[in-house]
């Protein structure tokens, strides 16, 4: 890979840390599972200009679980769309940082998020614009696996395999953790891969934390054609600080002081 992905990861996990810690409240566990998958696409697969974030013949991403925010505006803010400095505004009322993403406020994001489960439509919506401008940008829809229970999810599924949409690729940030527990406890997924592959989708499974899998699954993708694609990323919720990991309770607790300077440490020795 021409970026140095590792660097990109250890720089993208200390920002989320730092910035959840000081807004005082946020969702760390799912954030940091994301992460890889993020930095593969902005800093990989993406065609985007952080110089001009409304460029129309972008690539588009919905991050779908909008309440990992802090993991996109710490890809944003390493890419290059504003100050990294930014990131210590997380949460607070004069902030573009808010807790969900603001496509309004915010360089680089391409949809408002929060409410789970709607993303796969606007993505979709996306995709069907491009066709009718003539357009050949990709819209990329970042899922969370608790939000794959909603049917909005499966509506939209099928609307992706009905028309076609071959440039609708989306990434599942499968850590089998939700709010409430694990996704078999509260409403299982199972088996994901096939429920989508009977919906007309083509399926890629890839270990969600190597970001050349990853970046390997989109080329993958973006060779299929007359139909869109999953790319299930198996995931660790909370990776790379041992003490969030797999703990659905860090699914949205801010660490304290003394627990954010145990994971930085963590984390500056990945």
């Amino acid at each position: 890979m021409k970026n140095d992905m590792r660097a990109v990861t250890k720089a993208m996990r200390r920002d989320i840390i730092e910035s959840i810690a000081a807004a005082g409240s946020g969702h760390p566990g799912g954030s940091l599972s994301v992460c890889d998958i993020l930095a593969t696409l902005y800093f990989e697969k993406m065609n985007v200009r952080p110089e001009d974030p409304r460029w129309e013949d972008r690539d588009r991403l919905v991050l779908s679980k909008g309440h990992a925010a802090p993991a996109l505006y710490a890809a944003l803010a390493e890419r290059g769309y504003f100050p990294r400095e930014d990131l210590l505004t997380l949460r607070k009322s004069t902030s573009h940082l808010q807790g969900h993403p603001n496509m309004n406020d915010t360089p680089g994001v391409d949809m408002g998020t929060g409410s789970l489960g709607q993303g796969l439509s606007v993505a979709n919506g996306m995709a069907l614009a491009g066709r009718l401008n003539g357009k050949d940008y990709y819209v990329y829809c970042v899922m969370g696996d608790g939000e794959v229970q909603e049917g909005q999810i499966w509506e939209a599924a099928v609307s992706s395999a009905h028309y076609g949409l071959d440039h609708v690729i989306a990434l599942l940030d499968h850590n089998n953790l939700q709010i409430d527990g694990t996704n078999d406890e509260v409403m299982s997924i199972r088996p994901v891969e096939e429920k989508f592959r009977s919906f007309g989708w083509s399926v890629l499974t890839v270990n969600g934390h190597d970001c050349q899998a990853i970046s390997d699954a989109v080329d993958e993708a973006k060779r299929t054609s007359g139909r869109p694609t999953l790319i299930v990323c198996e995931t660790v919720k909370g990776k790379g600080v041992s003490f969030m990991e797999n703990q659905v309770g860090w699914h949205g607790t801010a660490p304290s002081a003394e627990q954010a300077a145990a994971a930085l440490a963590e984390i500056a020795a990945l």
